[in-house]
């Protein structure tokens, strides 16, 4: 028997007197399955997998660990070829240009030739904050 719709709370009513007749009766009350409702087992296989491909030493955050030490490391490598092309210049710089090397002389080793005078001049020190005078008594007449 079916109730005709737009009458919701009889069909509560009609609800609740079938799980009544199926209580009494020695007849287990028939499921009705959701095409969605998965079991048990297999949710907890999905989460597990889930969990390793995450989380596992191959997984996605380790993936992403090693893409930002590649990026890290490909800037190193960048820094270190720009370093070491400056260093083949001034290596190539000091096997043949003698004005380079009189340079680097004059400038970290302080030498000069012999017509050359040198002026000295005495470095100024910081000066220390001043502090103000101390107040005179006016004298007394």
């Amino acid at each position: 028997m079916s109730l005709p719709l737009g009458q919701g709370h009889r069909c509560f009513l009609w609800r609740f007197c079938r799980h009544l007749v199926y209580m009494s009766s020695n007849e287990p009350e028939k499921k009705t399955s959701s095409p969605w409702r998965l079991p048990l087992w297999f949710v907890l296989l999905l989460l597990c997998l889930l969990g390793v491909a995450v989380f596992g030493d191959k997984g996605v955050l380790r993936a992403l660990q090693a893409r930002s030490q590649r990026d890290a490391l490909l800037e190193d490598i960048r820094r270190l070829e720009a370093e070491n092309t400056t260093l083949r210049h001034e290596i190539e710089s000091l096997r043949s240009d003698r004005r380079y090397i009189e340079g680097i002389a004059r400038k970290d080793l302080g030498m000069v030739k012999d017509d050359e005078l040198v002026y000295q001049f005495p470095q100024e020190k910081p000066k220390k904050e001043a502090t103000p005078p101390a107040p005179q008594m006016p004298p007394e007449e």
